[in-house]
């Protein structure tokens, strides 16, 4: 019997390896033909294909705005969709979304549609936002399911009238707690925070680091501040800042790191500053499941992995002065207290964020768009 294929679109290999691997080898083993879109990397995409799927390479540009190159995203989508002829497509991330809804749209094909969350760009009145609006109308208007990964976007869509499919809030992308277990919390004097992610100002850096230099400066020894990401190239005045204060030991910069449990397992606190735009941030789910204690902006996409005073604290989203207070709250708590956090915070995933939710929802609609 001729095999049934499933094609993902993603912007970045890291992110579908990361947060898909789990509905991958899934599908490859109910005998799925799995096809990936998306831009080749050294690293993920050999490990994918070693597994048995099939690598189309697609340059996405994900922070561009040229309408010509997007043009030309869908016309390689058309190209590819024609060619290898998926029985469903499942798109990841918002150009992905767009341009590969509008190239489905256009074939017939059946999609499911991940929002992980919905950009900067909407956060302003703007034209960008009036141009996402209609481009979110036309490339998920014939989605067969739309998740989302938080209720906030759920209802900006809706209430805009911008969708119209079937549509369900899902746990994020979830978390693989067998690969990210639960680790003792650390019992010293010192206590370490931590920031994972891009290095831009859209993710909060400014503020983190800010108060990282303020609290160690009060505080000298007891505290420790990491930083891990990736800065862009082009941020040349936040490289400057970020070498001055390493200089002055005010900071620890990691560099980026494609595995972070190692340095999760010797922190007591992930920090997420971010000013939006999140689905579920992955990185609080993570360390979440290690069993660390969690500090993050009170937006959608961070505050749902957070039950206050339980297992973390939230903050008003770019206010320097209220994460502040926030770890001082945790500097001035009992390690006892800390560790009961500790658990907390594992016991928050395994019950509403595993990530065998996610996958088992996507494949009920798989089954029942290809018959199985």
């Amino acid at each position: 019997m001729k095999k049934k294929k499933v094609m993902l679109l993603g912007n970045h290999a890291f992110v579908i390896y990361n947060f898909r691997k789990e509905l991958i080898k899934k599908l490859l083993e109910e005998g799925y033909d799995v096809y990936l879109s998306m831009p080749y990397d050294d690293d993920k995409v050999p490990k994918m294909i070693s597994w048995g799927c099939k690598f189309i390479e697609t340059n996405v540009d994900r922070r561009g705005t040229n309408p010509i190159k997007d043009l030309n995203l869908v016309k390689h989508y058309l190209k590819i969709m024609k060619k290898h002829s998926p029985d469903i497509v499942l798109t990841y991330t918002i150009k992905p979304n767009l341009y590969g809804g509008i190239a489905c749209s256009i074939l017939n094909i059946p999609y499911l549609t991940n929002i992980t969350g919905l950009g900067s760009g909407f956060k302003e009145k703007n034209t960008l936002k009036k141009i996402l609006v209609f481009l979110y109308k036309i490339g998920l208007k014939n989605s067969r399911k739309i998740f989302f990964q938080n209720t906030h976007d759920q209802e900006v869509l809706t209430s805009n009238g911008i969708i119209k499919s079937k549509h369900e809030v899902i746990p994020g992308s979830g978390v693989n707690l067998e690969e990210y277990k639960y680790r003792l919390f650390p019992r010293t004097e010192q206590i370490c925070f931590m920031f994972i992610g891009r290095i831009m100002k859209d993710k909060g850096i400014n503020e983190y680091l800010e108060v990282a230099k303020n609290t160690k400066e009060k505080y000298g020894e007891r505290v420790n501040f990491d930083l891990i990401g990736f800065v862009e190239e082009t941020e040349i005045e936040l490289k400057e800042e970020i070498n001055e204060l390493v200089q002055k030991g005010l900071i620890n910069y990691l560099g980026y790191q494609s595995d972070v449990q190692p340095y999760l397992e010797n922190v007591h606190c992930l920090i997420q500053p971010s000013h939006g735009g999140e689905g579920i941030s992955n990185v609080l789910l993570e360390a979440a499941a290690m069993g660390r204690v969690l500090i993050a902006s009170n937006i959608p996409g961070c505050k749902e992995t957070i039950d206050e005073d339980k297992n973390g604290y939230l903050f008003e989203a770019k206010n320097s002065k209220d994460l502040s207070n926030k770890i001082e709250q945790i500097l001035l708590a009992e390690s006892d207290e800390l560790s009961v956090m500790s658990r907390y915070s594992r016991r928050k995933v395994e019950m509403e964020f595993d990530r065998r939710i996610v996958v088992d929802k996507y494949m009920s609609e798989i089954f029942e768009w290809t018959g199985g």
